[in-house]
């Protein structure tokens, strides 16, 4: 079970980025890699495809950043750890900060 997971809010705490909030788009988790909606912004310069009528061009698009540069933010806007309590007899994620359920931190939002 990976503590940060798609449609998170996060907050980057390390890199160029740093202090940038966006919602998680999608987890790599074999390389251990989180990519972060308005974050990492790479310029990527696309060859056109008559075939398909794709269109080239310099896109500015997303680029994926470790797992680690990344924190959950509680239902306060800060950052917080993640950590597990039995709920019902489910696993659930639980902010640090507050002791809230991550399912309830999302709901505030």
């Amino acid at each position: 079970m990976a503590k940060i997971k798609r449609n998170d809010q996060v907050i980057v705490i390390a890199g160029k980025d740093k202090g940038k909030q966006g919602r998680v788009l999608r987890v790599i988790v074999e390389k251990q890699r989180v990519l972060v909606e308005g974050v990492g912004i790479v310029t990527k310069h696309k060859k056109s495809n008559p075939q398909t009528g794709e269109q080239g061009g310099i896109i500015k698009q997303e680029a994926p950043i470790h797992i680690s540069n990344v924190m959950l933010l509680d239902s306060e806007g800060k950052a917080t750890r993640v950590g597990y309590n039995v709920v019902d007899g489910k696993k659930v994620r639980v902010a640090k900060s507050n002791g809230a359920t991550v399912a309830e931190v999302k709901a505030a939002k």
